[in-house]
């Protein structure tokens, strides 16, 4: 909590009984010089001491004032000079009128409310469409009673104004209040002002306790079935058309190259060839997943194609997490963010579940952003080792454009274009190499997942 109070300013009074005269050729003569000297460094060193609490002080003076009471008090002063310079008896009227306005207003910042507040809240994430409980507890330390008063509370880009009630001498009070998740992001609660003004505005005092809270907004999600985070499902994974000498997976014998090691010689092509034969294997993979979310704006048709989007993305990331897949997880780079991992690419925390949906929660759609083609060719010339890259988009982009983006990768990754559109009908079929997952709701996902044969 972050209370204003002022202090008076110590004054140091007393009488100074060292000698402040000199005698010279048996004159006594006052030391004027020298006291001025002494009253200056004096003045000096008081300033130096004080000034940031006279500029404080003075920052309040002027903050107390509002835009309302500097226009008043503008008028009164420029009344007040016309009506010295001129003797016009009008000026003197409205200087009179608007200084009695003025003085009329301070009353009502006298006095001062002792409250000790603390906010608290019942959760710190959210899924969207829920609602977070939030508690104010409210404190009346003094020894008298604190009369109701009006507090105002930010919640997001709102300003709720919250009613605090009547309190005794060190009596509490609880004052809940409901925030409701309308949609996907982060709500910054906090801090809490509580104001007192006049009627007509003129003049206004605030106390601020600097305590905030981020309320994390997250996306709807769908549980997918198991295994549909990646291709692979067994322990040690599954071969590839990638050639190794060592692995698990055998494919084939070829003839000795220096440097080869001892232990993969097949000694019975050796014998029967009468050259020495190494073993070479397929190199196993195991499910390294890649989600792919398309975040530009002008991709989706509406914002809530948008959110669908997201909404899908999160669920395929999520799956991943709690199947503890190797994953990468990123969107469109935009400026102002953090810097991309891969050109044009920025990547998502995805170490715990909360820590992903975190950080879709906080994603907003990017402008001027690299198209999803760029991005594509940009991950598969990234040389990271995918099994399967789930590419997630709006109902704008062409079926063309979307079989260029999944040619990007090699025929060993899989890849799965997921386009989202409003209301459509569920729908997944085969195009050139990749599957095409058309999803018209998040409850559609699971069952084209299954239907898309990545169960």
């Amino acid at each position: 909590m972050s209370l204003d109070t002022s202090r008076a300013p110590v004054s140091n009074t007393g009488t100074n009984t060292r000698g402040s005269t000199a005698t010279r050729f048996g004159d006594t003569v006052a030391g004027t010089g020298r006291a001025g000297t002494r009253r200056r460094r004096a003045a000096r060193r008081w300033w130096r001491r004080n000034r940031r609490r006279v500029r404080r002080q003075w920052r309040r003076v002027r903050e107390t004032v509002t835009p309302t009471g500097y226009f008043v008090l503008g008028v009164a002063v420029l009344s007040l000079l016309l009506g010295v310079a001129f003797g016009w008896v009008e000026a003197w009227f409205v200087a009179i009128g608007f200084g009695v306005l003025l003085l009329v207003g301070l009353p009502f910042l006298l006095g001062s409310r002792a409250y000790l507040i603390r906010i608290s809240l019942d959760r710190m994430r959210v899924v969207v469409g829920g609602e977070v409980a939030l508690r104010i507890d409210v404190e009346n330390s003094g020894a008298r009673p604190a009369l109701p008063a009006t507090a105002e509370l930010p919640v997001g880009e709102a300003l709720r104004e919250i009613p605090i009630p009547f309190i005794g001498p060190r009596g509490t009070a609880t004052v809940p209040v409901g925030i409701p998740a309308v949609s996907r992001g982060v709500i910054e609660v906090g801090p809490l002002t509580l104001a007192r003004r006049d009627p007509l505005g003129l003049v206004r005092r605030e106390i601020t306790w600097r305590d905030r809270h981020l309320v994390h907004v997250h996306p709807r999600t769908a549980l997918l079935p198991q295994g549909s985070a990646g291709l692979v499902r067994d322990l040690e994974g599954a071969a590839s058309r990638r050639l190794t000498d060592s692995d698990l997976s055998f494919h084939a014998v070829r003839e000795y190259v220096r440097g080869d090691a001892m232990r993969h010689v097949h000694w019975k092509s050796t014998a029967k060839t009468g050259t020495l034969m190494v073993r070479q294997y397929e190199e196993s993979q195991t499910a390294r997943a890649a989600i792919l979310f398309d975040a530009v704006r002008a991709e989706y048709a509406s914002d809530e194609e948008f959110e669908l989007g997201v909404s899908v993305a999160a669920s395929l990331g999520l799956q991943a997490v709690r199947e503890g897949r190797e994953r990468f997880i990123a969107s469109q780079w935009a400026p102002g963010r953090v810097r991309p991992s891969i050109d044009g690419l920025e990547e998502l925390p995805s170490g715990t579940p909360a820590q992903l949906l975190d950080a879709w929660a906080e994603l907003e759609a990017a402008e001027d952003a690299l198209p999803i083609e760029r991005l594509t060719r940009g991950l598969a010339e990234s040389r990271r080792p995918l099994s399967i890259v789930a590419v997630v988009t709006g109902s704008v982009p062409d079926p063309s454009r979307l079989r260029r983006a999944a040619a990007a990768f090699t025929e060993d990754v899989r890849v799965l274009v997921v386009r989202v559109e409003t209301l459509a009908d569920p729908a997944a079929h085969l195009v050139d190499s990749c599957t095409m997952l058309t999803v018209g709701a998040i409850g559609d996902l699971p069952q084209l997942m299954v239907r898309g044969g990545l169960s």
